[in-house]
């Protein structure tokens, strides 16, 4: 096999012309097969096997540099650059990373997982090779989707101000997950269908530069150029956006030839200044089920090889998503005031359910999730009742338009931050573990976490009806549907105590209530044995706290056990501590969740039993604790 020759960038050069299409079926094969078993971003990485080899091909790496925007393509990448033998181990604890990490491989320049990054990272990268006095190249490879961030803006803006040497490929698939929105889908729908021999007037204004007055006919050829892309593009703008920026524009090219690619490539490198490479894909190239449906196979779970079907758990329950996405169609029912908005995660967030029923209410803004929480302010301030669905990782990059726009203006916006706690296989730049921190800092935000996923439905009615910014936090998957307890009226504040018991009193936030609830039945098996009948408490809120509650158990309890799926450092466990501290109650505070750590990629029930979030962990604690409680009685002669 061809790929087998492959252990590093430098063999790709060495094969014959014939070798790469081999390499490049090869390397299909084992995206499909790797991805059916492990699960994994199969769409994107078949759509740039070529581009990948032809980067290979023509780039000097490691000198060189790659960097992959939000890098969930980079599989080919690491294929090629010394990690085929471990590609088996992809997304799993202790294997090869689903995204660049530049601990796991000096190829993997700049580690991501959020969009938009490349080009500001790309850049800075080439002026640190511009101000050592080197001449390597820097490629950034953007995909089209990324473009509806305002940060690759923000860095074409700049790159075309400071001129630096180095190369941007649009990688062109028309689509983000869903399908791509927004203005720029539509003005690269333009590009799309012009093509300039960009090759072709480098060489020829190369040519006249050295005839007399030549000088002066490259300036003349160079404005008849720009007046003929006006002339020919409808909406007068075709290639201009990108060399009225400072680039050079190149495209478009299809990406899945190699030879045009790597002459294309080959010439970028030569042209002084920034340039802009657009190549055309097809996402999911070369699998029919993933070309037929890319965005199933976007991010996906195992499937079966010979029919691409997804593999279903048997009795899976309804995920918490799933529970969102009826909850939101319900209130929109009710009230035509509701509209719902998302940063191009549709399908992940479930509002694509909302869409299909309200589709004149709902909103996709791409991938900025800035403007989508400004948008919602604004809806919010004429009269809407926006909610807005957004991952936890992804909320974080719009921090200052939800502390700015929203909570200083006391605004009714709603945020459902889906994949909240440990997300599993997607590693650290997915977890979504600082939400309680960043948000309960922030005057007028009430903070709520469902324990099950019939909790959804009155939590969103409660948030709004809160007249003011609210969250609610929910995570990936499902409860395990073991326990059945029905679910209480949401009250504004209040927690709801699930088991009555004494010294010891288990406060449990959003699903870390089944562990507790586990772990009370566990004790609640060993009899007499353990001694122990400890309180579970469902928190339901993290702010505001259930003061009056904490009081009363303060009374009869010696010790509180905090359980969360986030960071321990300003969680709900945290904010338990803050209250005693504050008002000196003299409470013991064990806090379970998870420590200043990057949790690496791994299944969320490991992750959870990592940290001590499991059942057994949890009784353990509790017995301990009860033991120290009862020392702690015992006289010092008597200890003796």
């Amino acid at each position: 096999m061809v790929i087998e020759r492959i252990e590093q960038p430098a063999d790709v050069k060495a094969l014959s012309r014939a070798d790469l299409d081999v390499l490049a079926r090869e390397i299909r094969d084992m995206l499909v097969v790797t991805c059916s078993r492990n699960g994994g971003h199969l769409a994107p990485n078949l759509g740039v096997v070529e581009l990948t080899i032809a980067l290979h091909r023509v780039l000097d790496l490691p000198p060189d540099k790659i960097v992959w925007d939000v890098s969930h393509q980079a599989y080919v990448h690491k294929m090629l650059t010394g990690r085929r033998d471990r590609f088996h181990t992809l997304r799993q604890g202790g294997g090869i990373s689903g995204f660049s990490m530049r601990s796991e491989s000096e190829y993997d320049v700049f580690g991501a997982g959020h969009a938009s990054t490349s080009v500001s990272s790309a850049l800075g990268m080439a002026i640190a090779r511009d101000l050592a006095g080197r001449d390597e190249t820097i490629v950034a490879v953007l995909g089209d989707g990324a473009l509806t961030g305002g940060l690759a803006y923000e860095a074409i803006n700049n790159a075309g101000q400071l001129g630096s040497n180095f190369i941007v490929i649009l990688n062109d698939n028309e689509m983000s997950i869903a399908p791509n929105v927004g203005s720029i889908a539509s003005y690269l729908s333009i590009l799309r269908s012009k093509r300039f021999a960009n090759a072709a007037r480098e060489k020829a204004k190369d040519v006249l530069h050295r005839l007399p007055f030549g000088g002066m006919a490259r300036k003349a050829l160079t404005a008849a150029e720009m007046g003929a892309m006006h002339f020919v593009s409808p909406a007068g703008k075709t290639t201009v956006i990108f060399e009225e920026l400072g680039f050079r524009y190149m495209g478009p090219v299809d990406g899945h030839n190699i030879d045009a690619l790597v002459e294309a490539i080959s010439t970028a490198r030569g042209i002084e200044g920034p340039v802009l490479l657009h190549a055309r894909t097809v996402k999911g190239k070369g699998y029919e089920p993933a070309e037929k449906d890319s965005r199933t196979f976007h991010g996906c779970g195992a499937f079966d090889v010979e029919n691409g079907k997804l593999e279903v758990k048997p009795n899976a329950q309804p995920t918490f998503s799933d529970a969102f996405a009826q909850a939101l169609n319900t209130v929109a029912a009710k009230d035509a005031r509701v509209i719902g908005i998302t940063a191009a995660m549709p399908d992940g967030t479930k509002l694509s359910k909302f869409a299909q029923k309200f589709p004149e209410r709902f909103f996709d803004v791409g991938i900025a999730e800035a403007h989508a929480v400004c948008f919602a302010a604004g809806a919010a301030s004429a009269g809407l009742k926006p909610v807005c669905a957004i991952y936890s990782t992804f909320l974080q990059r719009a921090y200052d338009q939800v502390i700015h726009d929203v909570c200083v203006q006391e605004l009714p916006v709603v945020f459902c931050m889906d994949r909240a706690g440990l997300v599993g296989d997607d590693g650290p730049t997915h977890m979504g573990l600082y939400d309680i921190a960043y948000m309960r800092a922030l005057p007028g935000m009430t903070i709520m976490a469902p324990r099950c996923e019939e909790e959804v439905l009155p939590m969103l009615e409660h948030a709004l009806a809160c007249n003011g910014p609210a969250a609610i936090r929910y995570p990936r998957g499902s409860t395990a549907g073991r326990h059945t307890d029905a679910v209480a009226p949401v009250e504004h504040g209040k927690a709801e105590v699930l088991r009555q018991g004494s010294g010891v009193a288990i406060l449990a936030l959003g699903n870390t209530v089944d562990v507790a609830l586990d772990a009370y039945d566990l004790l609640e098996t060993l009899g007499g044995a353990s001694g122990v009948h400890p309180t579970v408490v469902n928190a339901r809120f993290v702010r505001p706290l259930d003061e009056s509650l904490l009081e009363r158990l303060s009374a009869g309890h010696y010790t509180f056990i905090t359980l969360e799926e986030h960071s321990l450092a300003g969680g709900f466990g945290a904010a338990v501590v803050e209250w005693t501290s504050d008002r000196g109650i003299a409470v013991r505070v064990e806090r379970i969740g998870i420590p200043s750590v990057l949790v690496q990629h791994d299944s969320q029930p490991k992750q959870r039993a990592k940290f001590g979030l499991s059942a057994e962990s949890v009784a353990e604690r509790i017995v301990h604790a009860s033991r120290q409680a009862r020392m702690s009685t015992v006289s010092p002669t008597l200890a003796e």
